[in-house]
């Protein structure tokens, strides 16, 4: 049963933003997810990875640099899964709004949600692929190693309890794992972050996962020993790089 349910998942990976952090790092291009790691760019490990995790189609969220973004993979690309382009022309709000504009492209139950600037290792994406959100909730894949956390400033904090998210954000205090930015999700996690954007006219993907977690919907898969790496500067992009030398 769960063989079939992996088959009909659809993949969305977000990578509407400017990416200016990494801008200029490499030669081959100033646009973050055509950025390569270790001779690979972003956008296609991305794309492997939700292919590992068993989507069967694959939505990518574009926004700035659009039609040079989407030739590229177009041109690249030659693997099996379908995959389909959406525009984002509200890039410049937070990623809620990119989640909210795949919405229509996601016609399975469940989908796996990622960003393109995060390297993530087949052991993390085979967990994903094994793993079944609660009925009308997500789970957020995280990393109790927090000592081997590259850039903690920049990393998105999770206090857990019970195996549920109590709390999610940047700045927050008493963390206890680290949000490795991949979900496994239900059209619930849609929902809250639409109900976001009608009060505040912007919504960012914490904003629907601190929702769901004030009912106890939002639930955490620990990682283990798998690696991950997001890759948002100069410094983070080296670092991944002799990760993935080792």
């Amino acid at each position: 049963m769960i063989q079939n349910q992996i088959k009909t998942r659809t993949g969305v990976i977000l990578a509407a933003g400017f990416g200016s952090r990494l801008a200029g790092t490499v030669k081959e291009t100033s646009l973050k997810p055509l950025t390569p790691v270790a001779g690979v760019p972003l956008i296609f490990r991305t794309i492997r990875s939700l292919e590992v995790a068993g989507c069967s189609k694959i939505v990518i969220v574009l926004g700035y640099a659009y039609n040079e973004i989407k030739s590229d993979i177009e041109n690249a690309y030659d693997g099996a899964t379908p995959i389909v382009f959406v525009k984002n022309e509200n890039y410049k709000l937070s990623n809620g709004i990119s989640v909210l504009t795949a919405s229509s492209e996601i016609a399975t139950d469940e989908f796996v949600l990622t960003m393109a600037d995060h390297i993530l290792s087949d052991e993390m994406m085979g967990l994903a692929a094994t793993h079944q959100p609660t009925k009308d909730g997500a789970t957020l894949l995280v990393d109790f190693k927090i000592d081997s956390i590259f850039d903690m400033d920049d990393a998105t904090k999770v206090y857990e309890e019970g195996g549920l998210i109590k709390r999610i954000g940047k700045t927050i205090q008493g963390y206890n794992c680290i949000d490795t930015g991949v979900f496994i999700c239900t059209k619930a996690l849609i929902g809250e972050i639409e109900k976001v954007f009608k009060v505040k006219g912007d919504a960012s993907l914490s904003d629907g996962v601190q929702s769901l977690s004030s009912i106890n919907k939002m639930a955490i898969l620990d990682i283990k020993d798998a690696f991950w790496q997001d890759v948002d500067t100069p410094e983070m992009l080296a670092y991944a790089e002799k990760q993935l030398a080792k």
